[in-house]
């Protein structure tokens, strides 16, 4: 199994990677034809508040997976909210019939999240 420390760095740098260097940049993974991450929200019908409250959970757990190599205790309410988040984040791309290609971030990271989750519980 890959270990904790290796996946925690992953999925935290990669949701800091996504909510603050690629923010405003167009990846062939948003929503729809956006090409921001506000305009994402809005070809998912949700109120740009939404994507502020998104960003801070995101960003929050990205910190608390790095917290989490030393405090292994916080991992999993960690895993368990961010598995919530990607879940809905799945939803949002089927919600719009995007391709699945769109979705294989939130899928990976998800499935990341299960095998870590299976293995503490």
């Amino acid at each position: 199994m890959i270990s904790t420390t290796f996946i925690n760095i992953i999925i935290a740098f990669t949701l800091l990677n996504v909510w603050i260097l690629r923010f405003n940049k167009k990846t062939k993974y948003r929503g729809g034809d956006a090409t921001s991450m506000s305009e994402e929200f809005s070809v998912y019908g949700l109120p740009n508040w939404s994507m502020y409250i998104t960003g801070a959970l995101k960003i929050s757990i990205a910190i608390l997976l790095i917290t989490g190599l030393w405090i292994k205790e916080l991992n999993i309410y960690s895993y368990i909210v961010l598995s919530i988040l990607m879940i809905g984040a799945i939803l949002m791309h089927i919600k719009v019939k995007d391709p699945i290609i769109k979705s294989l971030p939130a899928l990976s990271i998800l499935s990341l999240l299960l095998a870590q989750l299976s293995s503490i519980l």
